[in-house]
C-alpha cells in the first residue's frame, strides 16, 4: 500500500513537472534556441518515466525520476545563478514555485522506492 502511495506521488511529480515546463514552453520557451527543445524534451520524458513508475514494479523507474529531478532541479539552479544556455531566472512566478515542488516531490518519493525493493520488484 505504501510503495503504491509513492508511486502514485513520484508520477504525480512527473506530470506536474511535465506540465510546468509545457505551460513555460508554451508562455515563451518555445521561442529559444536551446532552452525550447529542452523543456519539451522534459514534457516527453516526464510522461514516459510517470508511466513506467507506475506500470513497471522495477527499480529503473524510480532511478529515473530521482535523476529526472535532479537534472532538471540542476538547470534551473543554474538558471538562478550562472545562466542556463542564455536563461537568467529569478524564482518570481508560480510556475517556477510548482516546478520545484514537483521535482523535489520527484527525488524525496522516488528515492524510498529505489532503496527499500520488495521481493517482487525485479
Amino acid at each position: 500500500m505504501i510503495r503504491w502511495l509513492l508511486r502514485a506521488v513520484v508520477a504525480a511529480g512527473l506530470l506536474g513537472s511535465a506540465w510546468v515546463h509545457y505551460v513555460v514552453w508554451q508562455d515563451w520557451a518555445s521561442e529559444t534556441d536551446v532552452v525550447g527543445p529542452l523543456f519539451l524534451v522534459n514534457v516527453v520524458a516526464g510522461v514516459v518515466i510517470a508511466i513506467a513508475v507506475l506500470a513497471w514494479h522495477h527499480w529503473l523507474p524510480a532511478l529515473a525520476a530521482i535523476g529526472f529531478g535532479l537534472a532538471t532541479l540542476g538547470a534551473y539552479v543554474l538558471s538562478l545563478t550562472t545562466g542556463f544556455f542564455g536563461v537568467s531566472e529569478r524564482f518570481t512566478t508560480q510556475a517556477e514555485l510548482w516546478g520545484l515542488i514537483t521535482e523535489v516531490a520527484c527525488v524525496v518519493f522516488a528515492l524510498p522506492l529505489l532503496f527499500n525493493r520488495e521481493s517482487t520488484d525485479r
